[in-house]
């Protein structure tokens, strides 16, 4: 399975590294392949590290205006225009996407891929990793989302909420019929 992973490039400390690491390692060991955004730097590096080291395939997709951050020594990598090519490239590249701690950049692609589900345009499982309650606030408010009829569909049917990489790995994998 060809796994896309949504996270920062900046430089964080471990309870954000090590669950990070965890999940890529996992990833790789499974026999799947991270697509990710191709930087050689911070929360990205250390997912391509680890998936690497692992004996995983990196597919990375990258943009112009970062192309100098990219990451030598891919599988494959891909440098497009703009961010929302990037996206569309990234999620057509993928079976499954997971969303990692990040920021403004990661949640307008968490945002957007779920949005592209709700309309039906994909059907790919979507996780949140929800690493030492990063998203407990977005997850609040889905629900409200849902509870309020902002949402055409169930919040379980759009996204899964994980709390470590092992039930990351395992949601993607039943939804995928690996399991």
């Amino acid at each position: 399975m060809d796994i896309c992973v949504f996270l920062s490039a900046a430089d964080l400390d471990d309870r954000y590294t090590g669950p990070a690491r965890e999940f890529a390692e996992l990833l790789a060991k499974g026999g799947h392949t991270l697509v990710w955004g191709g930087s050689d730097t911070g929360l990205m590096k250390v997912v391509a590290d680890a998936a690497q080291q692992a004996g995983g395939r990196l597919v990375g997709v990258s943009v112009e205006f970062l192309a100098h951050k990219a990451r030598p020594g891919c599988d494959e990598m891909v440098v497009t225009g703009d961010l929302a090519e990037r996206k569309a490239q990234m999620l057509l590249r993928s079976d499954a996407i997971v969303v990692m701690v990040g920021g403004t950049g990661t949640l307008d692609e968490a945002t957007e891929i779920l949005e592209l589900k709700k309309h039906g345009l994909h059907t790919k499982p979507v996780v949140l990793l929800n690493t030492a309650g990063f998203y407990d606030g977005l997850k609040q408010q889905f629900r409200r989302m849902e509870e309020e009829g902002f949402l055409p569909l169930p919040l379980t049917e759009l996204v899964f909420f994980a709390e470590d990489g092992v039930s990351a790995l395992a949601y993607l994998e039943e939804a995928a019929g690996i399991r």
